[in-house]
């Protein structure tokens, strides 16, 4: 089982080299957007300072606050699990039906049909559930 899921909020535990030859320090914000052989690997989308975009489309330095501020990714890398340490699990930050969509873009076509399948039965079951038929007299 993988120790880390799909959309965990992460911090770098060491410094980790970026693609464009810069390096990400430790304590870098990052989200894990790939998980690799249950979890020997992951694809982590890295954060840098909070930017905000200018008319002309250059991001410049801006608050948290900010209206239209956001964090820059400086990077996606593959990163270890040694590398990372959990800030707040997806399952913290996402409702349940967000969650269950992640999980459900990520399965074959063959499986989301039976999760749909399944479904449909507990709506049906619900259904008489909330309206029991009315005894035979």
């Amino acid at each position: 089982m993988s120790k880390f899921q799909l959309f965990d909020a992460v911090n770098l535990t060491e410094a980790v080299a970026l693609a464009d030859g810069e390096i990400a320090p430790p304590e870098t914000a990052g989200a894990i957007v790939e998980v690799f052989k249950n979890g020997e690997a992951y694809l982590v989308e890295l954060f840098g300072g909070w930017v905000k975009a200018e008319v002309g489309g250059d991001f410049v330095p801006a608050t948290e606050d900010e209206p239209g501020a956001f964090m820059e990714t400086i990077g996606v890398e593959t990163v270890y699990p040694h590398q990372l340490q959990l800030i707040k699990s997806a399952d913290e930050m996402m409702g349940i039906r967000e969650h269950l969509l992640s999980v459900l873009n990520n399965l074959p076509d063959e499986l989301v049909a039976e999760v749909c399948d399944f479904a449909e039965f507990l709506q049906e079951k619900q259904q008489k559930v909330r309206s029991p038929q009315t005894p035979a007299r």
